[in-house]
């Protein structure tokens, strides 16, 4: 289980240090997929942007591992509006670049993010039965 979850914690690392860099230096994109809601959504996306990168620094010390799955889990969950919002928009208008081929695996996989971030972090084992010390 070892090196699948190092993998996994490689994949998923890149998938957040990508989408950080992006929300940090390429702000626009997720103004426009962010809810009315959200107060003082430039300054969200660049903090977004900064866990994600935070994120994924965490992810490979140690230390800070757990709590780095952990928050990008939370992470995960706390943007699902603004993914729900961006596949409305494009129900509603047919804009936004990406088609429902996107959208609704998007939608769909977040709930893995999650469990990946979990996974990724060692705070979860599941569905990997835990070894015990022999």
């Amino acid at each position: 289980m070892t090196t699948t979850r190092q993998i996994l914690r490689a994949l998923l690392a890149a998938a957040y240090l990508a989408a950080g860099i992006l929300h940090v230096f390429v702000p626009k994109p997720f103004l426009g997929i962010t809810p009315d809601w959200v107060p003082f959504p430039a300054q969200v996306i660049l903090l977004t942007g900064l866990c994600e990168i935070a994120g994924t620094i965490g992810l490979f010390v140690p230390r800070t591992r757990w709590w780095a799955g952990v928050g990008l889990a939370a992470y995960a969950v706390c943007v699902y509006p603004a993914n729900v919002k961006h596949a409305l928009d494009f129900i509603e208008t047919g804009r936004g670049g990406l088609g429902l081929w996107y959208h609704i695996p998007r939608l769909a996989f977040q709930p893995v993010i999650v469990w990946w971030a979990l996974f990724a972090g060692r705070v979860i084992d599941w569905p990997f039965p835990r070894r015990s010390a022999a």
